[in-house]
């Protein structure tokens, strides 16, 4: 006897619901954060000099707060794992505690340069999370690619001059294009069945991949260079999203 196709859809229609609850959380965790780099960058950055003392001060209680955060968001979606509503809030939270311990540290040891790092990175992981909820794995798995390496091209342009940081920066950048090949190898082998359904084509994949490594070394010679190949990979991470954007209307 065949299935019941109401409750099929019904199903299709609970899993689309709980994708966009998921997206909504992450995105007003993002807000948050952008809040908290909007009051760090007027009172912190560009305040007088008791606010930037106090605010200094601060940063270590959010930075503790976030580590807070941090573990409850870790305890809850262990505790919330059959239910994948609540497992998302989880999620967020750890996120968000992640964020404020981590940016606090940063934005203390470098100030200006790491808020205005954060500033980048906050947005484009709200759309990431969008993504991620609404669209196909392999178009989410190749923008958040590109959109990394964007964010990885664009350090390189700024610090690869820099005497302190121009090292560091060289070798994250090495890790991080380790890291996309062993993505892209898993993906050739099949073995990313926790982000790729077994019939997800790679093969946008394969061009993030390739596109991001080609990118960041040029970033590493040139910072001229650098600036067209963010341009390059922002087309490119655009035109993919547009493109499955059709394929869900």
């Amino acid at each position: 006897m065949a299935k019941n196709p109401n409750n099929k859809n019904k199903a299709k229609s609970i899993k689309r619901d709980d994708a966009l609850t998921g997206g909504m959380i992450f995105f007003v965790a993002g807000c948050i954060a952008e809040v908290f780099l909007w009051a760090v960058r007027r009172y912190y950055i560009n305040g007088y000099i008791d606010e930037a003392l106090l605010w200094h001060e601060r940063l270590k209680v959010f930075a503790g707060a976030g580590v807070a955060a941090l573990l409850a968001g870790v305890a809850l979606s262990v505790l919330w794992k059959k239910d994948a509503g609540k497992r998302v809030f989880g999620w967020a939270l750890g996120a968000l505690g992640a964020f404020f311990a981590a940016g606090s540290i940063l934005i203390r040891m470098y100030e200006s340069s790491a808020v205005t790092l954060l500033s980048v990175v906050v947005p484009v992981t709200m759309v990431l999370s969008i993504l991620w909820a609404l669209y196909d794995r392999e178009c989410s798995v190749s923008i958040t690619i590109l959109c990394a390496s964007l964010i990885v091209v664009w350090v390189c342009r700024k610090l690869i001059g820099s005497i302190a940081l121009g090292t560091p920066v060289r070798i994250i950048a090495v890790i991080y294009l380790l890291a996309v090949a062993a993505l892209v190898w898993l993906a050739k082998q099949g073995k990313l069945g926790m982000l790729l359904p077994t019939n997800a084509d790679v093969l946008p994949i394969y061009v993030a991949g390739g596109l991001s490594a080609l990118t960041i070394l040029v970033a590493l010679f040139s910072a001229t260079a650098a600036y067209y190949a963010m341009w390059c990979l922002g087309v490119v991470a655009f035109a993919l999203a547009v493109y499955y954007t059709v394929k869900l209307l």
